[in-house]
């Protein structure tokens, strides 16, 4: 499988944005909206946007493939936050007129206590070999998802480490235009980062499955590249958004050739459905040591 760029914390947009001071309509309670303006961001402009691969930004949650006990392991995306007190501290720093001061984070006491095998997220900035949190005040980073942990209940239903494989929808192998569900061995995904998806993560905008017959898929990050997008202008984005149905998607992310992932989503509306990649999808069944793998872990001769 090809491999793009790597999603390890949040992504730029590929615009400046601005705050304007009016209710979010994506997230409840948050009395401000953050928009793009038609100026291409410098990080973009750095990392040579032009000639970046923009891919389809498929709405789900993050997770990552690495090593754990020995094996190819599938790991949720869990951030170190800060404890209350430093939270307010900081945003009172943020709102106050010093934002050309540093503020200051000691991480041994401003952050909640995460799992002992939690480990930061790669290219994370390291203080005296502690990871330092990101602009948000966050330190990303990953957790390994355990087959009985129920708080990773979907995550582990797209995974067997019995078999080491994972269930993944990706291009099929013998014709580019189809799509194909299948059973991918883990090692062939180790240090790649992919969206799970399905009917109970972020609201199923998809549309898989039922409460009754849930369906939760992984989709390796990068793997729906957009081929007809117009130029990189606010205007011509914005009408490709709304006035076509390959523009009915959560939003681009740009592949650039430094690693560099840039993104856009702030033209996206309120969708009651939004579209994953406009082809037929084949589901493959096969054998593995002449047995059925159930990815909730069972075998059926």
């Amino acid at each position: 499988m090809r491999r793009l760029g790597s999603v390890q914390r949040k992504m730029p947009c590929v615009f400046v944005t601005e705050v304007k001071e009016e209710p979010s309509a994506k997230r409840e309670h948050q009395p401000f909206k953050v928009l793009a303006t038609e100026t291409i961001s410098h990080k973009a402009l750095e990392a040579d946007i032009y000639s970046a691969i923009p891919t389809e930004k498929v709405d789900g949650t993050c997770c990552y493939v690495t090593t754990y006990k020995g094996q190819p392991y599938l790991w949720a995306r869990l951030d170190r936050k800060p404890n209350k007190l430093a939270e307010k501290r900081f945003k009172n720093f943020l709102h106050s007129k010093q934002n050309s001061k540093e503020f200051f984070w000691n991480v041994e006491e401003d952050f909640k206590p995460v799992p002992e095998c939690w480990i930061p997220a790669k290219d994370t900035e390291q203080l005296n070999g502690s990871p330092m949190p990101d602009e948000n005040g966050h330190i990303p980073g990953w957790v390994p998802v355990e087959k009985n942990n129920k708080q990773y209940c979907w995550h582990s239903s797209v995974v067997n480490y019995e078999f080491e494989i994972a269930l993944v929808l990706k291009h099929h192998s013998d014709d580019p235009g189809l799509l194909e569900i299948s059973a991918v061995p883990l090692s062939d995904l180790l240090e790649q980062t992919l969206e799970l998806i399905g009917t109970n993560i972020n609201g199923n905008p998809y549309g898989l499955g039922s409460k009754k017959h849930p369906l939760h898929l992984l989709i390796p990050h990068g793997a729906f590249q957009i081929r007809n997008l117009p130029t990189l202008k606010h205007n011509d984005l914005l009408s490709w958004f709304e006035g076509c149905r390959e523009g009915k998607i959560e939003g681009i992310v740009w592949h650039c050739n430094d690693g560099c992932l840039i993104k856009v989503l702030e033209f996206v509306k309120l969708l009651p459905k939004q579209c994953l990649c406009l082809h037929e999808v084949q589901i493959l069944m096969r054998k593995i040591d002449n047995k059925k793998v159930n990815m909730s872990g069972e075998q059926q001769l």
